[in-house]
């Protein structure tokens, strides 16, 4: 799978019957006078004159797709995979909020779209496996410059000692002054985030535009979507794997090489997991895959046979050969027409729109599910990442796999495959609508959801009980009280004492903090705290996994069947330009804003910003979760609401070819080569 879980494989014709195959074959096509046929560089896999026979073995399709495979892996891992569990993370460490973060995550879509055409364009007429070869390259370089700003920002500071408590006998806390001088920086590297995803997209082009075009070259026809389909499913793999590695190493300390003890666990909100070291190991993974993709012929053993036999075939309608004596395709000057003629299409500008506002939405919860689910439910950010990826990437391969089942054993025309789009967009948008119900609001807060016991205003951390303790913002550390309410820190909860056991920190003598609930008012208890979030009430989670995990079946449930009516509304040798638009638009109008405006939405819904001690905005800490539920679902359902009536427009305006006999239909579908 692509990074925003969009793209698919195009569907390949299977083989015409001997019977159509006999009666075509007297009329196949041969070179026009005057013009050489295509020669085909086939040759030994090695280095110039050094190839070892055992690499002989791998000089084949199954070789070149086993490689391509494991670079998809690596690709789907760090794009779709590790970025998406890290972007929490990484905004803590780096002081950014949810938009900027939705801007690196969109840098990798405008890398894609802005190469994509120029790449498949020169890498056509290339040396394919070395343009493969630059494509592991510039992944593993990628890769590795997202993970060089943990090494330039120095070790994590956690917190300060010196708020943990309430001073008391009218001692102060250290004097922390504003230097504008030695503000923080850390938001600068947001520029490094950028230009590394900027490498990713240079690198996944070629691989998702020269190197499917290198497996359909090598293999016959009616072979040729099973090998596609065999790379694809290894990308829809990568995510996955990206989201348990990143998951679990999110539970190793951020700086565990250099600081192996530390006095926070996994549970502390001040917690950062090592984001950084899967990165250096897909680096050197993606670095590794270099040398088996430089030593492949421009083309494999069998090639040119292979090529033979499909332009024998595709051109027995004529328009191939049309588009030869033009030479359509073998300069630029042609782009601007056959553009215009898939712009003029109908039916297909519908249908690319309402893959569009899907992408837009499939990658928004891709980059912020895990978010989502920290803070909407009270987990942390290894076990949300964890169950974000359980949930999104096994629903969007069930819901591509029962849908190219659906469509394949109904053999649904292209009408009846834009009615089956129609009925799962709307059953994801029921969906869609429940999940609002799945939401949790916020636990008690002082300062922010309700006062001190009845003292102090909303939206102040500051009330009388805690005025004289000269508490700083500079360091959120939430602690819970025996009242069931969180506290910003031990001394905005008033604690002038606390104890240690076993690694977890207790606070004594907090004036903030009210009489246990669970006890009898009249019953004298001392005061106390602890060094976590107050666990939350809400017992919503499975509901939401189970419902969101719908959605998403049957918002994938489209995909598939919206490729295939894409191909087949358009001429047919215009397919794979089109899938091309399509493409380019996803990223424009989908996955390119995508994260971008979730982002801005769950900022939009912020309680509680990380002020420093020279009053500049950092990260968010506690988020309004109904307004935040409410924001992101309710972009999902317009978007949505969009989808289906493009999807119903397009069934209004498309007008299927003139019924003709049995036979000649037959004949027709083998000549446009569509699926069924």
């Amino acid at each position: 799978m692509e990074r925003d879980g969009i793209d698919n494989p195009a569907f390949e014709p299977s083989t015409p019957d001997l019977r159509f195959q006999s009666r075509t074959s007297a009329a196949r096509p041969h070179p026009a006078p005057g013009r050489s046929p295509r020669v085909y560089e086939e040759g030994p896999c090695g280095w110039g004159s050094f190839s070892p026979r055992a690499l002989q073995l791998c000089n084949n399709p199954e070789g070149y797709l086993s490689v391509y495979s494991l670079l998809a892996v690596f690709q789907g891992i760090i794009v779709n995979g590790l970025i998406n569990v890290s972007i929490s993370t990484i905004e803590k460490r780096f002081e950014l909020n949810s938009s900027l973060a939705g801007v690196i995550s969109a840098s990798y879509d405008i890398s894609f779209c802005v190469l994509s055409l120029f790449v498949s364009f020169f890498g056509e007429r290339g040396h394919k496996p070395r343009w493969l070869a630059f494509s592991s390259f510039m992944i593993g370089l990628g890769s590795l410059v997202f993970a060089l700003p943990h090494f330039s920002v120095g070790i994590y500071q956690y917190g300060s000692k010196l708020e943990d408590t309430c001073p008391v006998s009218g001692t102060r806390n250290a004097n922390f002054t504003c230097n504008t001088s030695k503000q923080s920086s850390l938001s600068n590297y947001l520029y490094v985030f950028i230009l590394a995803q900027l490498l990713l997209g240079v690198g996944g082009t070629p691989l998702y535009t020269v190197g499917t075009a290198f497996i359909d070259d090598s293999v016959p026809k009616h072979k040729s979507s099973l090998y596609i389909g065999i790379g694809y499913a290894m990308s829809l793999l990568g995510p996955a794997l990206g989201y348990v590695l990143g998951g679990q190493l999110l539970k190793i300390y951020i700086d565990a090489p250099l600081q192996t003890s530390t006095e926070i666990d996994p549970d502390d909100p001040r917690w950062l997991g090592a984001w950084w070291i899967a990165f250096l190991l897909c680096c050197l993974g993606t670095w590794l895959l270099i040398v088996p993709f430089s030593c492949f012929p421009k083309h494999l053993p069998g090639t040119a046979k292979i090529q033979s036999e499909k332009v024998s075939e595709a051109h027995h309608d004529g328009s191939e050969a049309f588009v030869e004596d033009r030479n359509i395709g073998k300069s630029f000057k042609d782009f601007p027409v056959a553009l215009l003629i898939l712009l003029k299409n109908p039916v297909l500008m519908c249908l690319i729109v309402a893959a569009s506002t899907e992408a837009l939405v499939a990658t928004g919860f891709a980059t912020f599910l895990p978010k989502y689910i920290e803070n909407q439910f009270g987990q942390t950010s290894s076990y949300s990442a964890t169950l974000g990826g359980l949930v999104l990437i096994p629903g969007a391969a069930l819901g591509q796999i029962i849908s190219g089942f659906l469509v394949s054993k109904c053999k649904m025309d292209c009408k009846n495959v834009i009615k089956f789009i129609l009925g799962t967009c709307s059953v994801a948008l029921a969906l869609n609508t429940v999940i609002v119900f799945a939401k949790c609001g916020n636990e008690p807060f002082a300062g922010v959801s309700e006062t001190y016991n009845g003292t102090g205003k909303l939206q102040n951390l500051t009330a009388p009980c805690n005025a004289n303790c000269n508490c700083l913002r500079s360091f959120y550390y939430p602690v819970c009280g025996r009242d069931e309410v969180q506290y910003f820190s031990p001394c905005f909860a008033g604690c002038t004492s606390f104890s240690v056991q076993k690694r977890k920190k207790t606070y004594q003598n907090c004036s903030c903090v009210g009489k246990p609930k669970k006890l009898p008012a009249t019953e004298d208890v001392s005061f106390e705290v602890v060094a976590r979030k107050c666990k939350t009430q809400c017992t919503f989670l499975p509901l939401f996994l189970t419902v969101f995990f719908l959605a998403v079946v049957f918002t994938f449930m489209a995909v598939t069947p919206t490729t295939v009516a894409i191909l087949r509304c358009v001429p047919d040798k215009q397919r794979s330009f089109s899938l091309g638009v399509q493409s380019l638009f996803l990223r424009i109008v989908g996955t390119i804003p995508g994260p971008i405006l979730f982002g801005v939405a769950i900022d939009s819904s912020c309680t509680l910003w990380d002020i420093n001690k020279c009053d500049t905005k950092g990260a968010c800490w506690v988020y309004d979760n109904s307004k935040m539920a409410f924001m992101l679902i309710g972009i999902s359902a317009v978007c949505k609401v969009i989808t289906i009536l493009f999807v119903v427009a397009a069934l209004c305006l498309y007008k299927p070819p003139p019924s003709i006999s049995v036979t000649l239909r037959k004949d027709a579908e083998i000549v446009s080569a569509v699926p069924m």
